[in-house]
């Protein structure tokens, strides 16, 4: 790989969130990364179109340590992707709400397939508490909130919605605060 392209991506431009796989056996969550695995991490989020010479450059390591650990952050899933971030308001959807959604038993898979179809659901989580998935979905006004939610819940698999509209978004989605707790412990 050059200088001047970016580590090839794993998957969409706009995949989800990363998530941290859980330790191999017998590991422990205190070995997912080391210092110099959180420093690349930083340095990638904070300037996503470096390429690994120049990352080796910056760390001062050799290019070949930058590649063998970029290959091993993705290949564990500490690193999902190196797609762009994208801003759900600056395309036309400043609305931003969290439906709670109670679905019939039996009902699961075929409710993640319906969800997964309705491009205003940016995220579904299943959960614990009152209801059984929670979606984080946007929409372009509150008028248009209610025609996403109608589509979300016109699905005969879900019961009953609960939905709260996000007023503010004080702390955005983030994760080096953590990459850099993982990387010292």
């Amino acid at each position: 790989m050059s200088a001047t392209h970016p580590p090839s991506p794993p998957g969409p431009a706009n995949s989800p969130a990363p998530q941290v796989s859980s330790p191999a056996p017998g590991g422990s969550i205190n070995d997912a990364i080391d210092a110099l695995d959180g420093r690349l991490i930083r340095l990638l989020a904070e300037e996503p179109r470096i390429g690994v010479l120049e990352c080796s450059r910056r760390l001062q390591v050799a290019r070949g340590t930058v590649q063998a650990r970029l290959d091993r952050l993705q290949a564990k899933g500490v690193i999902g992707g190196f797609g762009p971030e994208v801003d759900p308001a600056a395309l036309g959807y400043p609305v931003t709400a969290f439906a709670t959604l109670e679905i019939s038993q039996g009902q699961g898979a075929d409710v993640r397939a319906h969800l997964a179809s309705v491009p205003e659901v940016l995220e579904l989580h299943t959960i614990t508490g009152a209801g059984d998935m929670m979606v984080r979905i946007v929409a372009r006004s509150n008028a248009d909130l209610q025609r996403v939610i109608d589509r979300v819940v016109g699905f005969d698999g879900i019961v009953r919605s609960s939905t709260a509209i996000a007023l503010e978004n004080p702390v955005p989605y983030r994760i080096l605060p953590l990459v850099d707790q993982a990387a010292a412990e």
